[in-house]
C-alpha cells in the first residue's frame, strides 16, 4: 500500500553544467510557503497544514532540526525486523540438463532421456489442484493481465475468519525456466534421437494463497511444468503481528509495521527469532497440505524441495512523536543527498552519468511517489531506500537481491550472515547523515590532505582537493560505507574505473595499490587484520563527505555560476559577482593600478 502523505514534495524542472553535474533544481509551479535555498538549490515545496494553521510549527517543536536531532531525540520506538522475503523453492537435483538426464534415466529407469516422460506427471499435478480446489471449496482465480495480485488478496482477507487455511488459488501464465527435449540427428547413422536441453516457456503457475497461525498472511506459487521450480513470499511483520497476538502482548499496527507495543524489548527478540530454521519448517508444513507435483517415490530418492533466497528486505523502522518531525528529516535528508544524484529515474554516477556501457550499478535517488519523498542509494542488484512512513515512522529498508554482491551463498542457511550485513548497511546509511549534517574537518586536518605523508617510513602522496582522482576514490569510500562496510582491491577497482570513465581493465594492479596506500597512510582507512580487505575510519568518513560535499556544492556550481561563457546572468550571485568584479576594477582605475 502507499503512505499515507504529510507534506507534498515538489516535482522539479533539472538544470545541468556541461558535464551532466545538477547545477540547480527549482519549480515554481508549486506554492512557497516553506523554501530552504543555498545558493544554486532551491526546494519549493507545498505547506502540509490546512488554512487555519498554515505557518505556525506543530506543537512541541521547533522548525529548525538536524537530522541528528531527529535521531536522537525524537524516535520513540526502534524495530529492526526482516520484512518482506522472496525464496526459490527448487529440488536441487533438477537444475541442470545433466541431472535431469540422470533422473529420467537412472531413477526413472529411461532407456532415452527425454521430458515426455514427466508429461503424465505434470498433467496428474494438474488434477490434483483443481481437485483441491473443489475439496476444499475454495476459488479458483485467473489473473487478468496487470491485474494486482496484492488486491484480490485484500479481498478474500477480509473476509476470513479461520486461524489458518487457503485463501484461494491463482492461475496466470508468465515465463518459466524449464527442460524440453529436442529432436537431433547422428551425422555418423543419420539416426534421430532426443536431446534434452534448458529452455523458457511460458506456463501455468498455480499461487495458493494461505494463511498460517504463526506467520500470516504468505504465498507459495508453483510452475506446472517440469521441473516445477516454485516461488514462496513471506512477510516478517506479519509473522510478528502473529507472534504478539499468541502471547497476548498489546501493539498498535502500521502497515506492514508496528506503531507501539507494550513490550518492546520482547518485540525484538521476536523479530530475531525469525531464522532459517523456522522457514523451512513453514515450507515442510504446507507442501504436506497442498498438491505435491513430485509422488513419494521421488521424494524418498531425495529429490526433495530446499529453499534459497531470491530477495531479502531488511528494514529499520523508527517511530517518530509527531509527523512533523519526519518532514523535517526528510527535508534535510533531501537537501543533503540531491548533489550525489539526480532526482529522478535518470541517475548521476556521483560526478558522471551513468551509460549502457558503463559496468556496474551504483547511483542516489530521490524520488517523489505522489507526494511521499523516498531516498534510494543503489548498489549493483541491491538497495537501501530511505522513506517516511504513513507520515508515522522513518523506515529505512535494504533490499538484496543478490547475495553474491556480498561473496555469500544463495541458500537459506545463509540467511543470518545476510541479515547482519542488511541491517549494518541501514545502521550506515543513518551515521552518515547524522555526520553529513556537521562534516568540517578542521583547516588543519585540511591542510594535512594536501601535502605529502610518512608514516613509519612509507611515503604517500597528497591528497589534493581538486584532483578528480582523489574525489572518486573518496565517492566510492562513501558508497563502501553505505553498503558493504569493507572492501577489497578488486572492489576498489571496479567501482573506481567508471567515475574516471574507464574500463576497470585499464586500472593496473599497481595503481590502485598505489591509491590505497594512499589513503591507508592519511588515516582514511584501515586494513582488517589477518585479512585483504579494508575499512573506512571515523575521520575518513567525514573527510569524505567533507571534500566531496564541497566539491559537488561549492567548487562545480560555483565556478559553474562565475564562468564566462556558462554564467546565466539572471542568477542574482551572478550579478552580485559581476558587480564586485566592476568595482574592483574601477578602484585599481582610480588607484592608477588597471590590471
Amino acid at each position: 500500500m502507499r503512505p499515507i502523505a504529510n507534506e507534498a514534495l515538489p516535482q522539479t524542472d533539472e538544470v545541468y553544467a556541461e558535464d551532466g553535474a545538477l547545477i540547480a533544481i527549482a519549480n515554481d509551479k508549486v506554492d512557497s510557503d516553506r523554501a530552504c535555498r543555498d545558493d544554486a538549490l532551491n526546494i519549493r515545496a507545498r505547506s502540509s497544514v490546512g488554512r487555519k494553521t498554515r505557518g505556525r510549527p506543530e506543537s512541541g517543536m521547533s522548525v529548525a532540526r538536524s537530522v541528528a536531532d531527529v535521531l536522537r531525540d525524537h524516535v520513540v520506538l526502534e524495530l529492526e525486523a526482516i520484512d518482506r522475503m522472496y525464496l526459490n523453492v527448487y529440488v536441487p537435483h533438477l537444475q541442470t540438463v545433466g541431472a535431469v538426464v540422470g533422473y529420467l534415466r537412472v531413477h526413472r529407469g529411461q532407456r532415452f532421456a527425454s521430458t515426455t516422460a514427466v508429461v503424465p506427471m505434470s498433467e496428474a499435478f494438474v488434477r490434483n489442484i483443481e481437485q483441491f480446489v473443489d475439496d476444499e471449496a475454495i476459488d479458483l482465480v485467473s489473473f487478468e493481465k496487470r491485474e494486482r495480485k496484492d488486491d484480490v488478496t485484500q479481498r478474500y482477507l477480509r473476509s476470513f475468519r479461520k486461524r489458518e487455511g487457503v485463501l484461494y488459488v491463482g492461475k496466470a501464465q508468465e515465463k518459466a525456466r524449464v527442460m524440453r527435449t529436442e529432436r537431433r540427428r547422428s551425422r555418423v547413422t543419420g539416426a534421430t534421437y532426443p536431446w534434452i536441453v534448458e529452455s523458457t516457456a511460458m506456463v501455468n503457475h498455480y499461487y495458493f494463497y494461505c494463511v498460517d497461525e504463526d506467520f500470516g498472511p504468505f504465498f507459495l506459487k508453483f510452475g506446472s511444468y517440469f521441473p516445477y521450480n516454485a516461488k514462496l513470499c513471506i512477510n516478517g511483520h506479519e509473522y510478528l503481528k502473529r507472534q504478539l497476538t499468541k502471547r497476548g502482548v498489546k501493539f498498535e499496527a502500521l502497515d506492514n509495521g508496528i506503531k507501539s507495543c507494550a513490550d518492546p524489548k520482547l518485540m525484538q527478540q521476536l523479530c530475531d527469532g525469525l531464522s532459517a530454521d523456522r522457514i523451512d519448517r513453514l515450507l515442510r508444513k504446507w507442501l504436506r497440505r497442498l498438491p505435491h507435483p513430485f509422488p513419494p517415490r521421488d521424494r524418498v530418492a531425495g529429490y526433495r524441495y530446499a529453499l534459497s533466497i531470491l530477495q531479502a528486505e531488511f528494514s529499520l523502522t523508527q517511530v517518530l512523536d509527531q509527523p512533523v518531525t519526519g518532514r523535517i528529516f526528510f527535508e534535510e535528508v533531501i537537501r543533503e543527498n540531491l548533489d550525489l544524484g539526480r532526482p529522478s529515474q535518470v541517475s548521476l554516477v556521483f560526478d558522471r552519468k551513468v551509460i549502457r556501457r558503463t559496468p556496474g550499478r551504483f547511483r542516489t535517488r530521490v524520488i517523489t511517489d505522489g507526494v511521499v519523498p523516498s531516498l534510494h542509494v543503489d548498489y549493483k542488484k541491491s538497495r537501501i531506500k530511505q522513506y517516511h512512513k504513513e507520515g508515522q515512522a522513518l523506515r529505512t529498508e535494504t533490499t538484496i537481491n543478490d547475495t553474491r554482491d556480498f561473496a555469500i551463498g544463495r541458500r537459506i542457511e545463509n540467511l543470518q550472515e545476510l541479515r547482519k550485513i542488511g541491517f549494518a548497511a541501514n545502521r550506515r546509511l543513518l551515521d552518515v547523515q547524522r555526520i553529513g549534517h556537521d562534516c568540517f574537518i578542521g583547516e588543519a586536518s585540511f591542510q594535512d590532505m594536501q601535502r605529502p605523508v610518512t608514516v613509519d617510513g612509507q611515503r604517500a602522496a597528497a591528497l589534493r582537493f581538486a584532483d578528480p582522482r582523489v574525489q572518486g576514490l573518496l565517492h566510492v569510500l562513501l558508497l563502501f560505507v553505505l553498503v558493504q562496510g569493507t572492501f577489497a582491491h578488486s572492489d576498489l577497482r571496479e567501482h573506481l574505473a567508471p567515475l574516471l570513465g574507464q574500463k576497470p581493465s585499464q586500472l593496473t594492479p599497481g595503481r590502485i595499490t598505489y591509491d590505497l596506500r594512499r589513503l591507508r597512510l592519511h588515516g582514511l582507512i584501515e586494513r582488517i587484520p589477518k585479512s585483504y580487505r579494508y575499512r573506512i575510519t571515523a575521520n575518513g568518513l567525514r573527510t569524505a563527505i567533507f571534500y566531496t560535499r564541497l566539491y559537488n556544492r561549492a567548487l562545480r556550481t560555483g565556478l559553474a555560476i562565475i564562468s564566462q561563457r556558462e554564467t546565466d546572468y539572471k542568477l542574482p550571485i551572478a550579478k552580485s559577482i559581476r558587480a564586485a568584479e566592476v568595482a574592483v576594477n574601477n578602484w585599481y582605475d582610480d588607484e592608477k593600478l588597471a590590471a
